[in-house]
């Protein structure tokens, strides 16, 4: 009697992929990759203004220019890109109280009504 081997099966490498360069080349795209995509997506959508906000704009004789309007939309994403979520900017004597996940003002306050004011809930400051 013969002893029944089994027949070798062949043998397959597996592919090594230790360079980055080589998975981006194969269609995958990193992690940094993608969240330079995101962060980059949400830069390029404007501030808005409540309608909080609008109203004390218009009480307050607040006055935005369009150099203003990218000053605090440059904050907002310096705020988003450290993973805050409410922010308070400082920009020329005038604090807005800002939801930094939809870009929105939600409150201004000018250095006149500054005086014993208290900002809460919020999770970072910035000076633009």
């Amino acid at each position: 009697m013969r002893p029944v081997t089994r027949p070798n099966a062949p043998q397959t490498e597996l592919p090594i992929r230790n360079n980055p360069s080589a998975q981006r080349a194969a269609g995958t795209v990193s992690f940094q990759d993608e969240l330079n995509k995101q962060l980059q997506v949400r830069q390029q959508q404007p501030v808005t203004f409540s309608a909080h906000a609008l109203e004390r704009l218009r009480m307050r004789n607040i006055r935005l220019t369009q150099d203003d309007m990218t000053r605090l939309g440059s904050a907002i994403d310096r705020v988003a890109a450290k993973g805050g979520r409410e922010s308070l900017v400082v920009y020329n004597d005038t604090a807005y109280l800002i939801n930094v996940k939809n870009r929105t003002v939600i409150t201004a306050v000018d250095k006149a009504h500054m005086q014993d004011h208290v900002f809460t809930k919020i999770d970072s400051a910035v000076f633009a």
